[in-house]
């Protein structure tokens, strides 16, 4: 069955290049009214361009409608203005895909307070903007498809890039908390950690990869993840075309008594605590508590 867009309005950041113009090129193939946010500058967050008016006009040639919209995501107000224009020109807003971001890596010991701050504010206050700009129409009209975007380096780490790391990790927790507020109004939200060559990752790929690591090849998850039937609460990797289930994970523990509730005896169960046989995905917060009480009958 073909999943479409017909009569949804898309919004799309970050959407002048790369991956974000890639989502917004698929959705607008599929009947989409798009969005295009682009800031537009370096990989820094410098500078300026015209990049999403280049790719509205690049939509509406293909027979498409879009938008462009120059808002910046780390401000709240225009993130307020760029839904209410959406809202004005095609009465709502049905998908949002939180695509913008900013490069400024050092190693921590030579980071500058600035670039760490600075980073967290486009990715995660900049999702977090965007997604609460959209938030209450999604409530009212019972559906909203929010798609985060994270990265192998805010799920598993990455040298050089604690800033991008920790905004990318603390997306992926604003998405799971999301995705349990809004299911009561059937918003559904998703993170997916793409893998691409993109202007943002220039120079770190081997020109090889880097065209095996298209932008094309990670569009079809995100556009699964924001069609009506996705799921919710979900991290996907996605990159050269291969697609990958990630899960934050909790294993059983070990219950310590009498003179084992130590730090002495931490270490020495330390093997059975890490054991990750029987570990489980919790699908909330409120369920580690509950393993700890099982763990507590069981030991």
């Amino acid at each position: 069955m073909s999943i479409r867009f017909d009569d949804q309005v898309a919004i799309v950041t970050g959407a002048g290049g790369g991956l974000g113009r890639e989502y917004a090129l698929a959705l607008a193939a599929r009947g989409a009214r798009v969005v295009v946010n682009d800031l537009g500058g370096s990989r820094d967050g410098g500078g300026h361009s015209d990049a999403a008016r280049a790719a509205v006009a690049e939509i509406e040639a293909a027979g498409g409608e879009a938008m462009a919209d120059g808002g910046d995501v780390s401000d709240y107000a225009q993130m307020q203005a760029m839904v209410a224009a959406a809202v004005e020109r095609w009465g709502a807003v049905h998908i949002l895909i939180n695509n913008a971001g900013v490069l400024r890596d050092k190693s921590f010991a030579k980071m500058e307070p600035a670039d760490f701050e600075f980073v967290v504010r486009v990715h995660l206050l900049g999702s977090a903007f965007a997604t609460k700009a959209c938030w209450e129409q999604f409530r009212q009209q019972n559906y909203g498809r929010v798609l985060m975007t994270s990265s192998s380096s805010g799920l598993f780490g990455n040298f050089g890039q604690a800033n991008y790391g920790a905004a990318k990790l603390g997306i992926a927790g604003l998405a799971r908390t999301l995705s349990l507020e809004g299911a009561k109004n059937d918003i559904r939200v998703n993170t997916i950690a793409p893998t691409a060559g993109t202007r943002m990752t220039e120079g770190l790929f081997p020109d090889a990869m880097f065209d095996a690591f298209s932008p094309d090849k990670v569009a079809p998850a995100a556009l699964f993840l924001v069609s009506k039937d996705a799921p919710t609460g979900q991290i996907v990797g996605a990159g050269a075309g291969v697609f990958q289930s990630s899960a934050i994970t909790l294993t059983p523990g070990v219950a310590l008594h009498g003179d084992d509730l130590s730090p002495e005896g931490v270490a020495a169960a330390w093997d059975r605590i890490a054991d990750r046989t029987g570990e489980i995905v919790p699908g909330s917060g409120a369920e580690q508590a509950m393993l700890i009480g099982r763990t507590l009958q069981g030991g």
